[in-house]
């Protein structure tokens, strides 16, 4: 997996290093407001600590049977601070490798770590609010006073609230930090296997382009299909296997004839050009599964020949054979250059 860009690191490494700072910071704060406190009273709450007004709330809340606030009711203060050490390394060390899958792995982190606070926060105050003491001068049955883990709630006369204090906000902060860079890794991520997958796309149609002209250009003659194949000259079905002849051209294509005759004949008119033109061949006369290059052919001329379009003309591989051939049929031997001009 593809590594993180450095400004991703670096603001991972900034955001885990912010966090050092909630060890010298309130994390919590609580906030009564009531029309004989017009101030309010607030209670902080620190990694290792309480902080605030909080003698005069357990004053109030005396009266209607809470228990007293203290710090020994939050075990959590003798382990937060070696939690949050080691959060910040964790963040540190994604920061350093630049690793996607770490990352992901401290936003799961991170997501049950908030979860857990939140949870534990909502037990002390649901215990803190429940459970009254029966002896309390001020009873009303049916109601508890369970402060509100977020946000407000109104308790008897007073309006509390529940919100993060600066190193809360700071946490929440580094949280939102990493949930960013993330997501744009991701879309970076998204936009890099598209453009992959773009680029293997042309890569196939290019390779397959190429592999055409390469094909093409290295293209042999084409084997005749008797009875299907058309003459590209005079267009009658190619039957006689004996007879045939190609043109390859430069690029690969591949005209088809059933006569010497028609062959010259579309030389001679120009639909190909001499310079387009790769190979001439012409079908062996005794070997019609054999193709003989038009430049070492040996050709026998003879009206015996009986050729599809009067042509009358048979190639062979060697002189002695179209020699000896020509003696038979009483023909005429010569090459392509000599026939070519006669016809």
């Amino acid at each position: 997996m593809k590594k993180m860009r450095i400004s991703s690191r670096l603001l991972i490494a900034f955001a885990s290093l912010a966090m050092t700072a909630v060890f010298f910071l309130p994390v919590w704060f609580i906030f009564l407001i009531a029309p004989q406190y017009p101030e309010g009273l607030t209670m902080q709450i620190w990694l290792t600590k309480l902080s605030g007004q909080v003698d005069i709330i357990n004053g109030l809340n005396h009266y209607i049977g809470m228990k007293h606030i203290n710090e020994n009711m939050f075990p959590e203060f003798g382990y937060m601070v070696y939690i949050l050490g080691a959060f910040i390394v964790y963040g540190l060390m994604v920061a350093l490798t630049g690793s996607r899958k770490l990352l992901l792995s401290l936003l799961f982190l991170t997501l049950v770590m908030a979860g857990a606070a939140l949870y534990d926060f909502y037990k002390w105050g649901y215990d803190y609010g429940h459970n009254l003491d029966p002896k309390a001068a001020i009873k009303v049955p049916g109601l508890t006073y369970q402060p509100p883990v977020v946000g407000h709630k109104t308790l008897l006369n007073f309006d509390a609230y529940s919100y993060p204090d600066v190193g809360g906000w700071i946490v929440l902060g580094a949280g939102a930090i990493f949930f960013l860079v993330y997501f744009l890794e991701w879309v970076r991520g998204r936009k890099f296997a598209k453009q992959n997958v773009s680029f293997a796309k042309s890569s196939v149609v290019v390779a397959s382009a190429l592999s055409l002209i390469f094909t093409s250009c290295s293209s042999k003659p084409e084997p005749f299909v008797y009875g299907k194949d058309l003459c590209d000259d005079c267009r009658m079905t190619i039957m006689d296997p004996h007879f045939g002849a190609e043109i390859v051209t430069t690029k690969g294509k591949v005209f088809k004839f059933d006569d010497v005759h028609c062959l010259a004949a579309f030389l001679k008119d120009g639909k190909v050009k001499e310079s387009d033109v790769k190979q001439t061949l012409f079908i062996d006369y005794n070997n019609p599964n054999n193709f003989i290059d038009a430049a070492t052919a040996h050709l026998v001329v003879s009206p015996q020949l009986k050729s599809p379009m009067n042509g009358n003309a048979a190639a062979f591989a060697t002189k002695d054979v179209a020699d000896k051939k020509g003696a038979e049929l009483a023909g005429q031997t010569t090459d392509w250059k000599a026939l070519q001009k006669e016809l």
